[in-house]
């Protein structure tokens, strides 16, 4: 299915298609967007209302006012530092006031934003760093202490800006914290020596007009390079315009906003360096003028609870393990979670059981959804009001277009049958930084193939099957993973399940699953397989169970199907 290279996310008429009957009362199959730039959703948002919170820390908050203060301060710090148009600004911290104003304050000096996840290695953080020639990162003390002061001779960026955790708490928080900081392991506090190109959050912005430079910043401009493994596993810089993020938050209002107030309190756990929290967590919400409650660590569901409950928390974005956590943390029933309406999942499948026992604690609703760092992110969505179909992703979203291809030939295949998901529309990404080949790879004829499996039924909602690279071949047949974990995951023992293909020398490949089980609970791999028996075909189903006590999951809570086939080799080898 090659062809030409369209420019992706060019605005097209849509056409009727089957899933804009789906729509809820007052959605549109087509939107009159507004040419806003992500720093302009921000200033709109500060003028209309400075004395709104926009953002809680553990006990610190921020009004709108407060917080563009904070953002011209650093803006204009950054911009004596040299950041300009066109230069790349690394932002390597977690969910922390500093995160959101070094975001937009770089966004408002026209620079590209490349956020990087905390947890990164030096050799991950070289490869990004570099890869985007980055002229300046936001970290913190502790992580520039440990990561970063002695490969500085390796990295791209010559000035640094460092922020500490205490920064923005208030009293006596602000006092207590860094001696708890420094007992950690590793500690999250540091001392900042004077170094050559090494500046100090706070004082930067204290030392400065605050009154930065507003340059002009075409719709169609690069905001945000939001690095991915992508399909073949090679790190590669989406880059997201500000039309990309403007357009794809305004989606999801039109999508939501009916239903929701001007006073909504959005729980951004999910990390801002990935692009459900970047764009659902804080560019939505910055838009509407919610406040948002930073939490750093999602694992963390004691905290999460406690911001849920202590600040009536009413829209929760997560993916299924927070939702699953939330299930099953102790004493659970008699918290007070009531105040939560809507939810987003996404990132991978959610099982019935999880979403179903999740409402009933809590009274909210929760809709799966689709998307990828490539479409900034958000593709589909279950409608808010109207039909919810359980295990599938979804509807696209106005002006969003989507089919299923076969994988060989590449031709449309129609509803019911299995194949690769592609997709087009105005969030869709300008194409890969510096590789033209990837791009050409991923962008055809204007169409975004996003290595997905996936099917769609005759009402046009999505069901995504399994990923290209996680498919199991066994004899000829194919197995998804994720519909076995499905199947495994309502068993009334296992907490979580994940599946992979391991080699066989007569199948080819054979099904093996990872369990962990329930606190408490036992079960044999004889009982599961008998019960994974009534609900598969004899070719999915798993001939191998392993029970381990957690499945290795990314910092946004995916299970790494990758790490478990790694460790299966190594057991083989």
């Amino acid at each position: 299915m090659r062809g030409r290279i369209l420019p992706p996310g060019t605005m097209m008429t849509m056409r009727e298609r089957a899933w804009h009957a789906g729509y809820d009362e007052g959605v549109a199959p087509s939107i009159d967007y507004e040419k806003v730039t992500i720093p302009e959703f921000f200033r709109r948002t500060a003028a209309a209302q400075p004395d709104s919170i926009a953002l809680y820390f553990l006990n610190a908050s921020l009004t709108y006012g407060e917080l563009e203060h904070e953002v011209d301060g650093l803006a204009a710090g950054m911009a004596k530092l040299g950041v300009e148009p066109g230069k790349r600004v690394a932002i390597h911290l977690p969910n922390m006031p500093q995160a959101v104003i070094a975001y937009y304050a770089a966004l408002t000096l026209g620079a590209e934003v490349v956020l990087t996840n905390p947890m990164y290695t030096g050799r991950e953080i070289e490869h990004q760093w570099n890869d985007a020639q980055c002229c300046l990162a936001v970290t913190t003390d502790y992580l520039y202490d440990q990561r970063i002061r002695d490969r500085r001779a390796d990295l791209a960026p010559e000035t640094y800006i460092l922020a500490r955790v205490p920064e923005y708490l208030r009293f006596p928080l602000k006092w207590l914290a860094p001696f708890k900081l420094m007992r950690q392991e590793p500690p999250a506090y540091a001392g900042i020596e004077k170094e050559s190109g090494v500046h100090v959050f706070r004082d930067l912005i204290d030392d400065s007009d605050r009154k930065p430079p507003r340059p002009h910043i075409a719709w169609d401009s690069v905001a945000v390079l939001q690095y991915t493994g992508g399909t073949t596993g090679v790190s590669k810089g989406a880059m997201l315009t500000h039309k990309n993020l403007a357009v794809n938050v305004q989606q999801m209002d039109a999508w939501f906003g009916a239903a929701g107030s001007d006073d909504e309190v959005m729980l951004v756990a999910l990390p801002l360096f990935h692009v459900f929290g970047m764009t659902v967590g804080m560019n939505w919400s910055v838009s509407r003028g919610w406040a948002m409650v930073l939490l750093p660590d999602p694992r963390d569901t004691r905290r999460l609870v406690q911001c849920i409950e202590k600040r009536r928390v009413t829209i929760l974005p997560a993916v299924p393990a927070i939702f699953n956590a939330l299930n099953n943390y102790p004493g659970i029933e008699d918290i007070d979670v009531s105040s939560l309406k809507s939810c987003i999942s996404g990132s991978a499948p959610i099982t019935q059981e999880v979403l179903e026992r999740f409402e009933e604690l809590t009274g909210a609703r929760i809709l799966e959804g689709f998307g990828m760092s490539e479409t900034s992110p958000v593709t589909h969505v279950n409608p808010h009001q109207g039909e919810r179909r359980i295990g599938k992703v979804g509807l696209p979203i106005p002006d969003t277009d989507a089919k299923i291809v076969d994988l060989d030939t590449g031709l449309e295949l129609p509803p019911g049958k299995e194949g690769e998901l592609v997709v087009r529309g105005p969030q869709v990404m300008l194409g890969y930084w510096n590789q033209p080949e990837e791009t050409a790879r991923a962008l055809q004829d204007g169409w975004l193939h996003t290595g997905d499996l996936a099917v769609m039924d005759d009402a046009g909602y999505f069901q995504i099957v399994g990923r290209k690279k996680d498919m199991i071949n066994c004899r000829g047949f194919k197995v998804f993973p994720d519909e076995v974990d499905r199947v495994l995951m309502g068993h009334p023992a296992i907490l979580e399940a994940a599946t992979i293909g391991v080699p066989d020398p007569v199948r080819g490949e054979t099904v093996k699953s990872f369990v962990v089980l329930h606190p408490g609970m036992e079960a044999t791999a004889e009982e599961i397989q008998a019960y994974a028996r009534e609900r598969l075909a004899a070719y999915k189903l798993p001939r191998q169970i392993e029970f381990i006590p957690e499945l290795p999951k990314s910092t946004v809570l995916k299970v790494l199907r990758r790490e478990l086939r790694d460790r299966e080799l190594k057991k083989r080898a």
